[in-house]
C-alpha cells in the first residue's frame, strides 16, 4: 500500500497557491497497475491560480508529485478538475 506522501504534498502546495485553501480537496483513487490518481478540486475563482499561464504551474505540480511518488517507487498522475 503506498503511502499519501504525495497526496498531502499536493494539498499542501495547493493551498499556498490559492486565496481559499479551506476549499482544496485532493481525492486518491488506485487504479489497476498500481497507478494512483489524485484530483484537484480547487474554489472556482482559483482555478487559473492551480493551472497558471500556459499550464505552467499544474506542469509544475504534476512534475513535482511525480517526483515525490518516485522517491517511493509508486507511479502518480495528477488530475485537476473543476
Amino acid at each position: 500500500m503506498p503511502t499519501d506522501n504525495p497526496k498531502r504534498l499536493l494539498e499542501y502546495l495547493a493551498e499556498g497557491l490559492v486565496d481559499d485553501p479551506d476549499a482544496v480537496a485532493v481525492e486518491q483513487f488506485e487504479e489497476d497497475g498500481g497507478t494512483i490518481v489524485l484530483e484537484l478540486c480547487v474554489a472556482a475563482e482559483d482555478y487559473g491560480r492551480v493551472i497558471g499561464r500556459g499550464g505552467r504551474t499544474a506542469h509544475a505540480l504534476r512534475t513535482v508529485v511525480k517526483a515525490a511518488a518516485a522517491g517511493e517507487g509508486s507511479h502518480v498522475l495528477l488530475d485537476i478538475v473543476d
